[in-house]
């Protein structure tokens, strides 16, 4: 489902639709400058390639160049750790139109941890790759398996240059191992799984959209086969009763408290 913004927070329709179909559309959330600003860092970090940095041949996802030294090899995937690249970065997670709406979605207290997602991706056309069917608590460890991601469009967001594809109400599922490959990606090959491929959606979006959606909900995403790079933040969050479990890479970064 997609909405237009309405103040600082969700009707009740829309909470009523993120709770069945595990993601929302939110038209023009983010303020034209506050995009701006961000793209502009984006691409000053990334022409000056500024660590942390994942790139594409990092993960060797379907598309990705095979090595470093192959043509290709220095694309980058996403900037990590964002929030510490720009003070922009606070003032998204801080503005009345995303706090407000998240407080409906996990409480009146929550945090946003900064071990995952908090990045930039860049999706480059060319050398970028293909991201299967996932859910991101695949690679999560919390008490609760219930964050919600926060995914804001810097640029248009089509099918053609790899925008979101989710399958609605897959967050409500619940799934057999074998329904995985070894990787935790959902597979494509197995019958049982059609039904619910069939269903997809595509998250198309408009600079200043953003996208909530459930960390248990499928989704993924093809390569870029546009001549423009695709930028986007993502950050995530839980709510303060939902801590990481001790010693997992979930609990081994700073999370902010945020009011």
């Amino acid at each position: 489902m997609s909405t237009n913004v309405v103040a600082s927070l969700f009707t009740p329709d829309e909470l009523a639709a993120f709770e069945q179909d595990g993601y929302l559309i939110v038209r023009g959330l983010a303020e034209p400058d506050l995009c701006d600003h961000m793209r502009a860092v984006t691409l000053d970090n990334v022409q000056r390639l500024i660590e942390p940095i994942e790139f594409e041949v990092d993960l060797q996802y379907p598309g990705a160049p095979e090595s470093p030294a192959a043509l290709g090899g220095r694309t980058v995937r996403r900037l990590l750790q964002a929030h510490g690249r720009d003070y922009v970065f606070t003032r998204w997670l801080t503005s009345p139109q995303l706090t407000g709406r998240l407080k409906q979605l996990l409480g009146p207290e929550y945090l946003c941890p900064l071990a995952h997602h908090n990045c930039i991706m860049t999706k480059e056309p060319q050398f970028s790759s293909d991201t299967g069917w996932h859910q991101d608590i695949r690679y999560w460890s919390f008490t609760r398996p219930d964050l919600v991601n926060v995914w804001l469009a810097l640029g248009q967001e089509r099918a053609e240059n790899g925008c979101l594809k989710i399958i609605p109400g897959s967050h409500r599922e619940k799934f057999q191992r074998a329904q995985f490959d070894d990787d935790t990606f959902f597979r494509t090959d197995v019958p049982e799984n059609q039904p619910l491929l069939s269903r997809e959606v595509r998250a198309e979006l408009e600079p200043g959209d953003v996208l909530f959606f459930h960390c248990r909900t499928l989704h993924a995403a093809t390569r870029n086969y546009s001549n423009e790079t695709k930028n986007s933040v993502v950050f995530t969050f839980r709510s303060l009763d939902n801590p990481p479990l001790p010693g997992t890479r979930s609990a081994l970064s700073p999370e902010l408290l945020l009011h």
